[in-house]
């Protein structure tokens, strides 16, 4: 079982961290917040968040569906987005937009500092080119803005378009933790919920956080595939992380 979040004698948080691409909540919306709900997040990193015509209402419908509030993201971060648990106390939030390469998406970061008690995290969530040279340089970008966030411990998470073998994804790792690789739980793969055959979406964290379990919830009590197959295109990625007490 990945454990539940609380806060250790020392200060210390465990925290959910969920990210999930919802393809602009195009699907079978029931289905996504049952399987946003049985997660228990603090933390949800949405990529693919609405972006056009009243995309705050409907943002703020799926944080309402499921016990959240939205933190910061949507059309302002060209898609990423962030909810979370009122667990957390905020102290600020930035949406970030990446330079446009013509004739490709605009993209762009959502990220946060929150607090739980006295565990300071720095949050990022990412949807990054389909463009091999793009995203690479937008990994980099992605590292750069973590480090700028000024906190000790941050997590990262998001869609990468990108493989474990592949340039960006080994950036990543290279200077972070990837999430499944220290401690898997649950599934690997991540695309399609049909028939998942590749990783492209995950968690990474920074060094002194505690990876207690990381992967896609199949063995979440209350999370179904059928309610995977339905919610959206992309399976989720859901952790447990002990940050450590400032």
């Amino acid at each position: 079982m990945l454990p539940n979040s609380r806060t250790e004698p020392d200060g210390s948080a465990v925290v959910r961290v969920l990210t999930y691409n919802i393809r602009s909540m195009r699907d079978d919306f029931a289905a996504l917040t049952r399987v946003i709900r049985a997660c228990a997040p603090d933390l949800v990193l949405l990529q693919e968040a609405p972006r056009f015509f009243r995309w705050r209402k409907k943002l703020a419908r799926l944080a309402a569906a499921t016990d959240l509030v939205v933190l910061s993201g949507g059309a302002t971060a060209a898609g990423p987005a962030l909810l979370c648990s009122l667990r957390a106390t905020v102290e600020r939030t930035e949406d970030v937009l990446l330079p446009l390469t013509p004739g490709e998406h605009r993209r762009g970061f959502a990220t946060a500092v929150v607090r739980f008690g006295r565990a300071r995290l720095g949050v990022l969530s990412c949807h990054l080119s389909l463009r091999e040279d793009e995203r690479y340089e937008q990994g980099g970008m992605l590292l750069d803005r973590l480090a700028g966030l000024g906190v000790a411990h941050a997590v990262a998470g998001g869609d990468l378009n990108d493989r474990p073998d592949g340039r960006t994804f080994r950036r990543l790792a290279a200077s972070l933790q990837d999430g499944w690789a220290v401690k898997p739980w649950g599934g690997e793969q991540t695309f399609t919920p049909e028939e998942p055959r590749r990783r492209i979406d995950a968690i990474f964290a920074t060094a002194g956080v505690e990876v207690l379990g990381c992967g896609v919830p199949t063995e979440q009590p209350g999370v179904t595939r059928a309610d995977l197959r339905a919610a959206t295109d992309h399976l989720p990625v859901l952790a447990a992380l002990r940050i450590p007490a400032s």
